[in-house]
């Protein structure tokens, strides 16, 4: 069951979430050794074409609605870097994926008449000097002809920086995915394939996953 948070506990809850991780994960010289640019992924055809009026990182909850969407809760992070491997401040980093049932936010998608409508499908987080962005949303499930995924935008000053996915590490509908595969290099499949585990000390199943973007130019000041 997905935990009921009023506003104001949900956004407390959720900026506690982000400072912890990153105090978790900000390690100094992390990248030092080497650094690889995240593989850019297609954008696919389901970008929301009318962009809902809740674009915040909690995609479970729309609004101030008390029904929260179906799936599996998942808290995803990550810090935005740049090409030399720092963090990279005022990135907006958009994510868009379909809901519990295989329906995105868009009027082309599959399957439409049985959208979740409390599930937000888009959110937003704008990153501040560590870099670092959380969303509060559901496991990616798989649709016909597509593994589960979850898009990415990073946006900075009005301008493109990256567009990629990432996918769930282990997952057995990876192989069988275009996009997916169409990474040839192991090691660049790797950047965009990570865990989705078990939140520690989570009591109603939530899960976490953690993936870094790094960008293949430094953004100007």
């Amino acid at each position: 069951m997905i935990p009921t948070l009023t506003p104001d506990s949900r956004r407390r809850f959720l900026r506690s979430v982000a400072l912890g991780s990153a105090a978790l994960w900000s390690v100094p010289g992390l990248y030092a050794e080497q650094l690889q640019q995240t593989p850019a992924q297609t954008e696919g055809p389901f970008y929301p074409k009318s962009l809902p009026l809740d674009t915040d990182n909690d995609l479970l909850v729309v609004n101030d609605a008390l029904t929260p969407a179906a799936g599996v809760v998942t808290y995803v992070s990550g810090r935005i870097l740049d090409s030399r491997g720092d963090p990279v401040r005022n990135a907006l980093v958009e994510i868009w994926q379909c809901d519990d049932h295989g329906v995105y936010l868009h009027p082309g998608s599959d399957n439409g008449a049985n959208r979740d409508r409390n599930f937000q499908g888009f959110g937003r987080f704008l990153t501040g000097s560590s870099g670092e962005y959380l969303f509060r949303t559901i496991r990616p499930v798989p649709y016909p002809g597509r593994t589960p995924h979850i898009h990415y935008k990073i946006k900075r000053g009005g301008k493109d920086l990256l567009t990629t996915q990432c996918y769930i590490k282990g997952h057995p509908g990876n192989p069988k995915d275009g996009v997916w595969s169409g990474i040839q290099d192991p090691k660049l499949r790797e950047l965009v394939t990570v865990d989705f585990a078990p939140l520690p000390g989570a009591k109603a199943g939530e899960l976490a996953a953690r993936f870094d973007v790094v960008l293949g130019v430094t953004p100007e000041a």
